[in-house]
């Protein structure tokens, strides 16, 4: 079993930044992936992730503002996110995924607005 357990959301001003962070615990591999996803109404979708050897993707919309990292043990997974835009407002979750398998955190709000 798997748990993610995220923090960090909340409201900020455009061009503002905030930082979310995910911790993960329980039956965790040495070979996977952790990621953020948002969803704004609609389609959930990739904002960024991170391979246990450092491989890092972005969405073409975040990439110079935002900065996915890992600590060293590995299980704890971060998203700095810079100037952020209205358009950033989403449900943000925490994502492993390890074998094809799928793990979700809650989901925490970010919400960019003036």
């Amino acid at each position: 079993q798997v748990q993610l357990v995220e923090s960090g959301g909340g409201l900020v001003q455009p061009g503002g930044s905030l930082r979310l962070s995910c911790a993960a615990s329980g039956s965790i591999f040495r070979i996977n992936v952790l990621g953020w996803y948002r969803q704004a109404p609609g389609q959930r979708e990739l904002v960024a992730a991170i391979s246990n050897d450092g491989r890092t993707t972005y969405t073409d919309s975040v990439r110079g503002r935002f900065t996915i990292s890992r600590d060293t043990a590995g299980n704890t997974v971060y998203l700095q996110m810079n100037s952020l835009k209205p358009e950033d407002t989403a449900v943000y979750y925490c994502n492993l995924n390890q074998y094809a398998t799928n793990y979700w955190g809650q989901g925490t709000q970010v919400t960019v607005s003036s």
